[in-house]
């Protein structure tokens, strides 16, 4: 797995085999970012369901100023260190071991300011992107340019909107479902 573009783009990253991640392939990563815009300078990122960390650190290697990873498993927060390492934003690039099934990490202080773009790509099939984007929308945590990106199974069924996120694009890739929203304040 490697960085796809920007400053570090070709750096290479660690996964673990066997564990219970499913990264985001180089393909879907640069169709991610081919969708919302190559330059994240000055942006503050929240990736949630991290797994390797590869959403976000691709948006820090594009110039995004600061980013934080949330994910249940230790394992994970150990890989993602070890990525942020691997590709020099240990300074820029924050972690968080949480069950998001219970609800995000409102209170962590990175989140007292507004999120510019935030991936959600957990595990397929067990539905937890709705309550994710319906707690995005209602927490005050986003802006109007926010952008939110969900990764997840063709098959899954995901509302076009939820309160303030509206869906923006959808693409299919093999397997791969990336819904785009848009953050429309009052």
């Amino acid at each position: 797995m490697r960085i796809t573009g920007g400053r570090s783009k070709g750096r290479l990253l660690s996964t673990l085999k066997g564990l219970d991640i499913r990264p985001s392939s180089d393909k879907i990563r640069e169709t991610i970012f081919n969708i919302i815009g190559q330059d994240t300078r000055g942006a503050k990122i929240l990736d949630l369901f991290a797994g390797t960390g590869s959403l976000g650190i691709e948006a820090l290697s594009r110039g995004a100023i600061s980013a934080l990873f949330v994910d249940k498993s230790q394992q994970a927060i150990k890989l993602i260190k070890k990525n942020l390492k691997l590709a020099d934003y240990e300074s820029s690039g924050y972690t968080i071991k949480k069950d998001l099934k219970k609800g995000l990490p409102l209170r962590h202080p990175f989140l007292n300011n507004k999120m510019d773009l935030v991936f959600i790509d957990p595990p397929y099939g067990k539905g937890y992107i709705p309550p994710v984007l319906e707690q995005l929308s209602n927490c005050g945590l986003l802006s109007a340019n926010s952008v939110v990106v969900a990764e997840s199974s063709k098959n899954e069924i995901i509302p076009e909107d939820l309160g303030r996120l509206k869906l923006f694009d959808t693409r299919i890739y093999g397997e791969t479902k990336l819904e785009i929203y848009h953050y429309e304040e009052l």
